[in-house]
């Protein structure tokens, strides 16, 4: 088996190994993975901290060895806050941005390392602390919604809860119908701020979720992030008061 890391921005994780097929998930800078599968053009992988699994372009990744994939499993890395923040090469001085929520491998002393190369962050580190999940929630308000994205240049409703919890710490599945999975069942009057509230469709399919806030409000990336009521019904929007997602369950997570 294969190894690899993820060297860019963001790469996208897609359904099948073309360039025309559905974004499932991203990739973000400092993911690592194993290969299961290469085709000539793309490569199939299964991302270690949640399992997910999709195909990339076989140009945006760097390979690493076993070795490698075992020193990353065993130790926490902390993660970038800021959205505008670079880590520079220290052998060749080239510049790559890097997205909130990306993984700084080895860090120390704002070096960090990939293989034996190392580069200097540029940026803001994250606390890793779960009272900060309501504050970084908010810095994500009116980034766009984008199926399968998980930056605040475009990001899905489970994209959105899977990178808060991360930035303080807490790994959780990548799609809602898994996360929903998670911790204890909560009544709606019982409800406190960082909950993860579930919504379901006409069949009672887990279809949306969201990060409950005080005085009856949810955030959540529905257009784009937002902040709207919640009522024991479901989603309610903040201006017309129009029921816009139907409650399936509410979980604690922590």
């Amino acid at each position: 088996m294969e190894f690899g890391i993820c060297k860019l921005a963001v790469i996208p994780l897609r359904k099948e190994g073309n360039d025309k097929s559905e974004m499932v998930s991203q990739v973000l800078f400092g993911e690592y993975f194993k290969i299961l599968k290469i085709e000539t053009k793309w490569i199939f992988i299964q991302l270690a901290k949640d399992d997910y699994k999709g195909w990339i372009c076989s140009k945006q990744y760097q390979e690493i060895t076993y070795e490698d994939y075992e020193n990353l499993s065993i130790n926490e890395f902390p993660k970038v806050l800021n959205s505008n923040a670079t880590v520079q090469s220290l052998v060749n001085k080239e510049i790559i941005p890097i997205s909130t929520g990306s993984t700084l491998p080895f860090f120390n002393n704002g070096i960090i390392k990939i293989r034996n190369e190392k580069f200097r962050f540029n940026g803001e580190v994250s606390s890793g602390k779960t009272m900060d999940i309501i504050n970084y929630a908010h810095q994500f308000i009116n980034s766009p919604y984008l199926w399968g994205g998980k930056t605040k240049f475009g990001i899905d409703c489970s994209g959105f809860s899977q990178v808060i919890y991360s930035l303080t710490g807490i790994d959780i599945p990548r799609d809602a119908s898994q996360q929903v999975e998670l911790g204890k069942k909560i009544a709606i009057n019982n409800t406190a701020p960082t909950d993860l509230v579930f919504f379901k469709n006409e069949h009672n399919k887990i279809n949306h979720v969201g990060i409950a806030l005080e005085n009856k409000q949810i955030i959540h990336a529905s257009g784009k992030v937002r902040v709207d009521g919640l009522s024991d019904e479901g989603i309610k929007h903040i201006k017309s008061g129009q029921l816009t997602h139907r409650l399936h369950s509410i979980k604690r997570i922590y």
